[in-house]
């Protein structure tokens, strides 16, 4: 990649962390984490998985130490709840609450519904592609540190 290509992804990297300031605000001390949370649970879900924090953290690439803290302010909050396997006490498994679920539901109903139609001229292979990328610019860039010393 040219120097001047990777200024210009990095320039963009700065406006997609911009928009995220733009997204709606989030009811207090709720932050987009939990949204974030909300949806990888639903999504693990629905393909008949139960989720644990360590599944969070893998999936996220989020240090345990910080989903933990994250799931309990969640459970404090009454958004998640957790339950112990039946077969294993030593096993917990997250699930959201009916208060977590709306929550959820009105953040994806309210804003991306909304949000769609405006993004409907992006075809969905150009928005793959820049997650790709920017996916493997991470990737390598949180691999190989480089410092100017």
């Amino acid at each position: 990649m040219k120097m001047e290509t990777i200024k210009a992804v990095l320039d963009a990297c700065y406006q997609a962390q911009r928009i995220r300031t733009m997204l709606p605000t989030l009811p207090d001390g709720v932050t987009p984490s939990y949204i974030h949370f909300f949806d990888l649970i639903e999504t693990m879900e629905q393909k008949g998985m139960r989720v644990k924090v360590s599944d969070i953290s893998d999936r996220l690439g989020i240090p345990r130490p910080g989903v933990t803290r994250t799931v309990k302010e969640m459970e404090a909050k009454g958004y998640l709840q957790k339950v112990s396997s039946a077969q294993d006490k030593r096993v917990t498994y997250l699930s959201m609450t009916e208060a977590g679920k709306a929550l959820s539901r009105k953040y994806n109903e309210e804003f991306f519904s909304q949000l769609a139609p405006l993004l409907c001229d992006i075809p969905e292979a150009d928005a793959d592609c820049t997650i790709r990328t920017i996916s493997k610019m991470y990737d390598i860039m949180s691999e190989r540190r480089i410092s100017l010393t």
